[in-house]
């Protein structure tokens, strides 16, 4: 798979929805990942990251405007001892709560299907980070409807062993805008990681869709020491 540029893939698409970036820094040293979110309606748009312990959820940015708070009030990142567990719903915590009883990622993900908002069927994606002793490896998943048909769900994980500095994968939910929205499709894209986190921050929310973008969350791990620096954007502040 060749690798394109990040910045090119998120501003060629109006609506990417939800994503997952997970990867290594430039410099080589950081295990990096990037989750954001996106909206078109009202109660999509009225959210903000806050922090919540080790990881971030998901809040109602005017209380007084949340419809529904089913798919949208969530922890989409979580701690777990060495592992960073981030997704785009509550399979955050299934994923927490089975790895911490001995299930695996994927074994974790098979007792969970993509989201009920029909027409959508929105996929569920979802990663983890492993970072111990020097090491680091990651996993991405995407649970997604049949085509569009619900009867079915299709599941796809991919287990990558670390990869090289500046590159990493991203997964996120439509390829592009569209009634209803057309689930993502193929492997995680191979992109491009640049600058400090910063930098890189400044990348990914830059190029994201201004009128649809909502929330965004950078993490950089240091790799041999496990020190970690987040950066968290809120459209709505």
């Amino acid at each position: 798979m060749q690798k394109v540029s990040l910045a090119a893939d998120l501003s060629g698409n109006a609506y990417p929805g939800r994503g997952i970036v997970i990867g290594r820094s430039e410099d080589g040293k950081y295990a990096v990942t990037a989750y954001f979110i996106m909206g078109r309606s009202v109660n999509s748009r009225n959210r903000i990251f806050v922090e919540d312990g080790e990881g971030i959820r998901t809040e109602a940015f005017d209380p007084s405007k949340l419809v529904d708070p089913s798919l949208i009030i969530y922890a989409p990142v979580r701690v777990q001892g060495s592992r960073i567990i981030v997704t785009n719903g509550d399979q955050t915590d299934t994923i927490y709560d089975l790895m911490g009883k001995g299930k695996t990622f994927e074994e974790a993900l098979r007792t969970r299907g993509f989201e009920p908002d029909a027409p959508n069927y929105t996929p569920r994606i979802s990663g983890v980070m492993q970072i111990e002793g020097g090491s680091y490896s990651f996993a991405m998943s995407i649970l997604k409807s049949a085509e569009g048909n619900p009867e079915y769900c299709n599941r796809y994980t991919y287990a990558y062993s670390g990869c090289p500095a500046g590159e990493g994968r991203f997964i996120h939910t439509y390829m592009s805008d569209g009634d209803p929205l057309p689930s993502y499709e193929g492997d995680p894209t191979r992109v491009d990681i640049r600058g400090d986190i910063d930098a890189f921050t400044e990348l990914v929310w830059n190029n994201l869709n201004e009128e649809n973008k909502v929330s965004l969350f950078v993490r950089y791990i240091d790799i041999e020491t496990g020190e970690t620096r987040t950066r968290i954007v809120n459209k709505n502040i």
